[in-house]
């Protein structure tokens, strides 16, 4: 701590500038107000201490009221003895600060309490028979849930959700789905070496919880995605919904197959035949799913990744704000880090070719949208995030008014690319089972089923025969 390596007579030559607190205080990005320090009920300021260190930092200033007036304290160098022996015997462990005195133009003196981010999170106040760890919300400095103290703490320990080891063994589980999503997007053959390089499973055959959002049956409960297309612009009455949870691959697999469902595609006449022109950049859908999937917080139980459809827009949100603790839309894009949450998750989605290894996402979603036929700058995708949830708004081309079948090619409008796999696998073998189909198209056999229910209802398909016995007849 700088408290132990500074004596206070090393801080007081900052007084002899007369700054302007004014000035100082508006530059400040988190900061809390003290009139007077109070010693005898230090926990009154000691959590915002708290707050900071386990935080982006902040400043604590002694001596302005909560009107942000300045009024001084009499004892400059009293406060600064108190605050360092409060920090000693309150908190643990001891985070990083500096104590700067200023003087006002009108000699009024006031104590600076800055407070550095902290790397050994979380930082505990102790005291009153207590044992809190404080984060910042908006200007208040409140104890730590139960899912921001894993953050805490994984933080602190400099490990990430994905990293940590599970109870499971790899050798009861299987990644087929892995093997053949890495063959298919890299045209590699799968090696089961790369479980380890990738960081799926330890030395000693355990998997850790990037491994087990891999696996075929992921054991993962709260990898979800729950998928709603709405009518109209607002959460009125649903047109259509879907809940998928395990397999991360599957889960983005589906959130595709279900936009593809359920938006439509526009197009314009040519001599010799048409152009598509769909309501969104398919492209830019797929950074946004995929930016979610992997930046999402998974310390949240109850938590899932959210894809709503409306009218006008694409929405899609996930738990957990910006990494860094800063709000997206404060920030210029074009300049965000990319700073992750689930560092291997990410590298296994840059492997399979889902994503970039360098540079944004967020900049691709705009650009890949810019490129859309019919865009106009009041299209820009939008991000929204508070410290709790990120949030992705993609806009509906505005191009979109031919719309409906084309002449000998419903499949193209109306069906997914999953959906015209299992009309092909029929075609050839009209008996196919529904176990034969999922096992086929790496998907589960509730999918398949889901998928023939909906063929059935839109007249693609029917079944004749007894369920053992029958067969599936193709209507187009």
């Amino acid at each position: 701590s700088l408290l132990e390596e500074k004596p206070l007579k090393q801080y007081q030559s900052y007084s002899c500038k007369n700054m302007n607190i004014k000035d100082l205080i508006s530059e400040c990005t988190a900061y809390d107000f003290k009139l007077m320090l109070e010693e005898k009920k230090p926990k009154s300021w000691l959590k915002s201490v708290s707050a900071f260190a386990n935080g982006l930092g902040g400043s604590l200033f002694f001596g302005i009221d909560d009107n942000g007036s300045v009024r001084g304290v009499d004892d400059v160098q009293h406060v600064c003895e108190v605050i360092s022996s409060k920090i000693r015997d309150y908190m643990d462990p001891m985070p990083e600060v500096e104590m700067i005195p200023h003087r006002t133009d009108e000699g009024l003196e006031v104590m600076q309490l800055k407070v550095n981010v902290g790397c050994y999170t979380p930082y505990y106040y102790v005291g009153d028979g207590q044992r809190v760890a404080f984060v910042r919300v908006g200007e208040e400095s409140v104890p730590a849930t139960a899912e921001q103290m894993v953050r805490l703490v994984l933080k602190g320990s400099n490990k990430t959700f994905d990293s940590i080891v599970t109870d499971y063994k790899s050798e009861d589980d299987t990644f087929i789905i892995l093997a053949k999503e890495f063959k298919k997007r890299t045209g590699q053959n799968w090696d089961k070496k790369y479980l380890l390089s990738f960081g799926l499973v330890t030395g000693n055959g355990y998997l850790t919880n990037a491994g087990a959002l891999f696996t075929d049956d992921s054991p993962m409960w709260q990898s979800r995605l729950y998928c709603t297309r709405w009518d109209g612009k607002d959460k009125s009455d649903a047109i259509n919904d879907a809940e998928f949870s395990g397999n991360v691959i599957l889960l983005l697999r589906e959130s595709m197959n279900f936009v593809k469902s359920n938006t439509r595609k526009g197009w314009e006449k040519l001599p010799n035949g048409r152009k598509n022109k769909p309501e969104y950049a398919e492209r830019a859908v797929l950074e946004a799913m995929v930016n979610h999937f992997i930046h999402r917080d998974y310390t949240v139980m109850g938590g899932e990744v959210h894809l709503d459809i409306y009218d006008d827009r694409l929405t899609v949100t996930s738990p957990g704000g910006m990494y860094n603790g800063q709000l997206i839309q404060n920030l210029d894009i074009t300049n965000v880090s990319s700073e992750r949450r689930n560092p291997i998750l990410a590298n296994v989605m840059a492997q399979l070719d889902y994503m970039e290894k360098r540079g944004s996402g967020l900049t691709r979603i705009c650009n890949e949208t810019k490129a859309l036929d019919g865009y106009k700058e009041e299209l820009k995708p939008e991000f929204k995030s508070t410290p709790t949830q990120f949030q992705t708004i993609i806009f509906a081309s505005s191009d979109t008014s031919n719309v409906g079948d084309y002449d000998g090619d419903t499949s193209e409008i109306k069906l997914t690319e999953r959906q015209q796999n299992i009309v092909h696998l029929i075609s050839k073998t009209p008996s196919i089972s529904a176990k034969k189909m999922s096992e086929t198209l790496s998907v589960s056999s509730r999918t398949v089923e889901r998928d023939l229910s909906t063929l059935q209802k839109k007249g693609v398909l029917k079944r004749e025969g007894k369920d053992n016995a029958g067969v599936w007849i193709v209507l187009i």
